[in-house]
């Protein structure tokens, strides 16, 4: 049972979906999404202890934001995104929550340069939205951010080639089709891949599955500066 103060009410979903309102689409959206998904809850536990400023790529309406508040973080917070509607969605309802040293802008990741950045980088559900070479791009200038004692939070399906990557693959395709997502899946990043290329970013990396109970192939990926 829920009790003021236990750390549990101040990120409910119900409340938190709250400030999507009136758009109902998004706040049963948030809802749904905060009440079956793992990934905020242990992006949460990753950063709980770091106060370092986090820049959150391709942050769709924000949601991150509100867990984040909810849990207790205090750093800065900035969310990009090349979904004009999400950023704005995403606006409104930090405004209508009052969080405090969110904000929130419309940028291509696959064209266009990182904003200048210092601290923790988060990275949820976008590797597979870029060519390969975009990917290990995009990972690589968002590495060089991470400031000592911060982290890079990468949530990603990996290319295993087994069911779950498939049912993976084909709820992302579904997203395109029904206009949630700007484009399809392109291609999934190896471990071994990943691995590697953090590495020589000069970041120790751990690995661990994030799909709760959905039959996705999803891993959280935590990098820290060696």
């Amino acid at each position: 049972m829920e009790t003021p103060g236990d750390g549990v009410k101040s990120t409910h979903p119900r409340r938190i979906a709250t400030a999507y309102l009136p758009q109902r689409p998004h706040y049963w959206y948030a809802r749904c999404k905060l009440a079956i998904d793992p990934l905020y809850a242990a992006v949460g536990e990753t950063l709980h202890e770091t106060t370092a400023p986090l820049l959150d790529l391709g942050c769709g309406i924000g949601l991150l934001a509100h867990t984040l508040r909810a849990r207790g973080f205090a750093g800065s917070y900035a969310g990009i995104d090349n979904d004009a509607n999400k950023i704005a969605a995403a606006r409104a309802a930090a405004e209508r929550a009052d969080l405090g040293d969110v904000r929130f802008a419309c940028v291509d990741l696959a064209c266009e340069t990182l904003p200048v950045h210092r601290g923790s980088v988060a990275l949820l559900d976008v590797l597979q939205y870029l060519s390969p070479q975009a990917a290990s791009e995009l990972v690589a200038s968002a590495a060089a951010c991470i400031a000592p004692g911060a982290r890079l939070v990468i949530r990603s399906g990996l290319d295993d080639a087994d069911a779950r990557t498939r049912f993976t693959r084909a709820m992302d395709v579904f997203s395109r089709r029904i206009g949630w997502m700007n484009s399809a899946p392109k291609r999934y990043p190896t471990r071994a891949g990943l691995e590697g290329l953090l590495a020589r970013c000069g970041l120790s990396a751990s690995f661990a599955p994030l799909s709760g109970r959905l039959p996705f192939n999803n891993w959280l990926i935590v990098g820290e500066r060696i």
